[in-house]
């Protein structure tokens, strides 16, 4: 059980397939973890169950940074939590698991919302502009044999984010998918996806993957 302020994002089908990915590989035992858009800090506290050796977790969201906090201290969980835009808050440092579930679901606008609870999933028309970012800057915290580990919709393109990861020198494989039926935000939003054509005609899932990605030899 995790304590869910208004606005902080469930843990759903993708927060479980990314902490199952992370358990069935052993990514976790003995390595220094960095939990970014951590939420309510689900995927920090099974990273530190599962024997990290040391977990931070940050999220813009200061009410997330609170929740993982409080949820990591019910948990007994030893999670450092910081406050702040994705990698900003850990500059010059490394780790040795970089995890991500961003928000990856397209929206109608370019300007994504700070204050409502859309912050949760709204990623500008394309679904990217957290996932691009987080390809781009995931080098400049990975240790040299260091991992990343994020988890997106089908609908924010995957070869889009294998081609971003391998510009930044990172080789990058699918490790799992899963299709889980539209939710209550992609069925309010099906009509824009087929006229945008990220829908197939009659799709009523929605596929979601983790992908790994690690420094190119």
């Amino acid at each position: 059980m995790l304590w869910r302020p208004p606005g902080v994002y469930r843990p759903q089908d993708d927060t479980s397939l990314l902490i199952e990915v992370m358990h069935r590989g052993g990514y976790a035992p003995g390595r220094t973890v960095l939990d970014v858009g951590t939420g309510t800090g689900a995927v920090a506290i099974a990273a530190a169950r599962a024997g990290a050796s040391g977990v931070t977790a940050v999220d813009l969201s200061l009410r997330s940074a609170i929740a993982t906090w409080l949820n990591s201290r019910l948990h007994r969980a030893p999670v450092t939590v910081e406050h702040g835009d994705l990698f900003a808050p850990v500059t010059g440092r490394r780790f040795d698991l970089v995890l991500s579930n961003p928000p990856y679901v397209p929206s109608s606008g370019g300007m994504l919302p700070r204050h409502r609870k859309g912050r949760s999933w709204d990623a500008g028309p394309d679904g990217r502009f957290l996932l691009d970012r987080i390809c781009d800057g995931a080098p400049s915290v990975l240790t040299d044999d260091g991992l990343l580990l994020i988890v997106q919709s089908e609908l924010s393109g995957e070869e889009a984010t294998l081609e971003r990861l391998a510009a930044a020198g990172l080789t990058a494989t699918v490790m799992a998918r899963s299709h889980i039926p539209f939710g209550p935000v992609l069925r309010s939003r099906e009509q824009m996806l087929r006229e945008r054509g990220l829908l197939r005609p009659n799709q009523r899932d929605e596929q979601i993957l983790v992908i790994e990605a690690r420094r190119s030899d």
